[in-house]
């Protein structure tokens, strides 16, 4: 980059921070109503995507309204959740089929019959399952951060909320921001919760989103002004939703020892050419635990696998998770740094999009070594400031 370029960073530098201690006093507002029916800032597509895991979770409860607020106003380009059923078939944003990890219904006593014994995955799980309370009943419990290690002060403060709630937050962010849900644990869902007509969980998944307005191919017109993925590790379930919507799908690919829940394939029959070939036909990208893309011995990482070069062969997008900034998760390769693994991640890796718990920590990153776009002359610059600027006023 030019001389005049670094000099564009660095003003653009001293604006972003001067503003991120603005922010850091400032509390979480309401959502606002109606807010996506004007233009918007366009969705940035020329780096990896930010996507926000579960909501900015490093700090505030995951899956809550909280989070994802947060991880908006840490510029995020997608907030992710994890889809799945109250009894009476309500959608609902949580990761676990049991409610036990990170919510209170341990106490209530009203509650304590029901605590089940049922298979997920293979595997016998005792808990509170989602799918034994109504949604009203789900709404009454409050959640917690789900790692001691983290801020606690937010825990009991929130409320589980529904796919209906989670899609309100992205419409009615004042940019444009994607969402990327998961049908989670598909099998186990159908299995458990019964809709009318011989409906199944993936077509009620699908009509939520179409009654929003989520359509169009992966960078159509449609799909830039509501952008969306939508991820499963259930091949099935994104084979089967093809036929419903042609929204972007990505394949979530699990840990070398774990099969496929609804199909009982291989890591390594998922993961070969001839299968991406297959797959390629119904998903944009592969989204896989990071650690079998660069395997790690002894929290070192070792010689990266070609993964991420033969998906990219097959024109497939790679969306590795989880980027976490505590040392706990980082490989001592990394020095303590989550820059450092972003660097790793984005520059020799080449991966495409990342998940992390940090939305702040990713976006920063990116603003510090993405080159500046569309900035070519003293009023260009001017203008870039000053929709900075506004995008951080009061309300």
């Amino acid at each position: 980059m030019a001389s005049s370029g670094w000099y564009v960073v660095s003003v653009i530098l001293f604006i972003q921070l001067f503003l991120a201690r603005v922010r850091g006093a400032r509390s979480y507002y309401p959502l606002s109503s109606g807010s996506y029916n004007h233009a918007k800032q366009p969705l940035q597509t020329f780096r990896p995507y930010n996507i926000a895991h579960r909501g900015s979770n490093g700090e505030i409860p995951e899956e809550t309204v909280a989070a994802y607020l947060r991880a908006i106003e840490e510029g995020a380009d997608f907030i992710e959740t994890d889809i799945l059923s109250s009894k009476d078939g309500v959608l609902i944003c949580f990761h676990d089929v049991i409610l036990d990890l990170t919510t209170d219904v341990g106490n209530y006593t009203k509650f304590a019959n029901r605590k089940r014994t049922y298979e997920v995955q293979g595997q016998n799980i005792t808990g509170y399952f989602v799918v034994d309370f109504t949604i009203e009943e789900l709404k009454s419990l409050r959640v917690k951060q789900r790692y001691p290690f983290r801020d606690q002060q937010y825990n009991w403060k929130f409320s589980i909320i529904t796919f209906e709630e989670f899609i309100s937050v992205g419409l009615e962010a004042e940019r444009t921001v994607g969402i990327y849900p998961e049908i989670k644990n598909p099998v186990f869902i159908n299995q458990h919760v019964k809709w009318a007509n011989g409906k199944r969980f993936e077509d009620i998944f699908v009509e939520t989103l179409k009654k929003y307005g989520y359509k169009g191919s992966y960078m159509s017109r449609d799909w830039l002004k509501q952008p969306l993925f939508i991820q499963s590790f259930a091949p099935t379930s994104l084979i089967y939703i093809s036929k419903l919507t042609d929204s972007p799908k990505i394949l979530l690919i699990d840990d070398v020892t774990m099969p496929t829940q609804d199909t009982n394939q291989s890591y390594w029959e998922i993961t070969s050419d001839s299968y991406l070939q297959f797959i390629r036909n119904y998903v944009v990208g592969i989204g896989p635990w990071k650690d079998t893309i660069v395997p790690a011995v002894n929290n070192y990482l070792t010689t990266p696998t070609d993964l991420v070069a033969r998906a990219h062969a097959h024109n497939l997008q790679v969306h590795p998770y989880t980027y976490r900034n505590e040392n706990l998760f980082l490989h001592f390769d990394f020095h303590q740094d989550p820059y450092a693994e972003y660097t790793y991640w984005i520059h020799k890796i080449g991966v495409d999009g990342l998940f992390t718990d940090f939305t702040g920590s990713l976006h920063w990153y990116q603003g510090w070594t993405s080159p500046v776009k569309d900035v070519k002359s003293a009023d260009a610059l001017l203008r870039t400031i000053s929709g900075m600027i506004s995008a951080y006023e009061e309300p």
